[in-house]
């Protein structure tokens, strides 16, 4: 196929509510000689986009302004300096920005293939929350079989995909909701146990299911208040891994029993980290995850989808806190490819 000098991309014209993002008709973006191309048939939603629409995370110099960390596609165009990708290929990939558009251009090192059997919507809530996971709880906290890991918020995406990760790596994963249908969907992605907070004392159900020895590791997107709470159920020599602060951005913690207990806080953000960091994700996902994916035993991630053009209606959805698995933008091509039933187009 000919590539088009113009595309379809979601802008955010001012700082401000969803109704700021809007369609506009922009350049399809260059390919470097590190690139890939990506013809986007499907784009995740995440928490640092309504961050970025909203005006509280700027993306890095160099990165495209428009909105976007995840796509899946087609690749149509391959940088000079790029071995093992080819036009046609099936891919999903970490963008640095620029992912709710028609295409988006994406470092050959951040780009991974489609899961076997797996549609692009699918694929395409996988790579943001994947590699914030990896980086995080696998990579920085250090985790191993036989662990005990609490994921806040798990029947969203970073909290599914710890739940399924530290699952796939013989961790015993305990989730945190707050309904009977996200606990329902939470056991779905593998946890061992599930805490529905509407019903059930945090701190008391964790000691129940630990033998009071407390959890491992703990992935939580909330902070503020809870950041005590966590030291409180941290078992000896743990890690808390802090990835978001959607219930506040301070704390007060008790430093004596961080010193006593021996524990770690981390925090991370994905977007501004270096190519070369984001490509060693990618290859511990493609060394230790893709294989598991390829086996056809992971249950996918409930999907919930929205066409490109509506971008600002997923926004909202997800503002209200009351979805549960990931929320996708489709493209025509997407919306073609299911339609047909058919994958990638057919190579010029």
């Amino acid at each position: 196929m000919s590539i088009p000098d113009t595309m379809i991309a979601i802008a955010i014209s001012t700082p401000g509510a969803p109704e700021v993002l809007q369609p506009v008709t922009t350049a399809v973006p260059e390919c470097a000689d590190d690139q890939v191309l990506i013809r986007v048939a499907a784009a995740g939603v995440n928490g640092p986009d309504l961050a970025q629409r909203a005006g509280n995370y700027d993306p890095p110099p160099g990165a495209s302004p428009l909105p976007g960390l995840e796509v899946a596609g087609e690749i149509v165009a391959v940088g000079g300096d790029v071995a093992g990708l080819e036009v046609g290929d099936r891919v999903m990939a970490l963008t640095n920005g620029g992912g709710y558009a028609e295409y988006v251009a994406v470092p050959h090192g951040q780009v991974l293939p489609v899961p076997e059997g797996w549609s692009f919507a699918e694929a395409a809530a996988l790579p943001e929350t994947w590699f914030t996971v990896t980086q995080t709880l696998v990579m920085r906290a250090g985790l191993l079989p036989g662990m005990t890991v609490l994921a806040h918020g798990a029947a969203g995406g970073i909290g599914g995909a710890a739940v399924q990760i530290a699952t796939f790596l013989g961790a015993r994963a305990i989730g945190v909701v707050s309904s009977p249908e996200k606990a329902a969907y939470a056991h779905e992605l593998g946890a061992a146990a599930v805490i529905d907070t509407s019903r059930e004392n945090l701190a008391e159900r964790v000691m129940a299911l630990t033998e009071n020895l407390g959890v491992d590791r703990i992935v939580d997107l909330v902070g503020g208040d809870m950041a005590a709470l966590n030291v409180k159920i941290s078992a000896r020599n743990g890690h808390i891994v802090q990835v978001s602060t959607l219930g506040g951005g301070t704390a007060s913690v008790p430093l004596r029993a961080i010193m006593a207990k021996g524990l770690t806080l981390s925090g991370s953000t994905l977007r501004p980290q270096t190519s070369a960091t984001k490509a060693a994700i990618a290859d511990r996902i493609r060394t230790d995850l893709l294989p598991r994916l390829a086996e056809g035993r992971l249950p996918r991630p409930r999907i919930t989808r929205f066409p490109l053009a509506v971008a600002a209606e997923a926004h909202r959805h997800m503002e209200s806190r009351t979805h549960i698995g990931k929320l996708v933008l489709e493209t025509a091509f997407g919306l073609e490819a299911q339609a047909t039933g058919k994958g990638p187009l057919t190579r010029a």
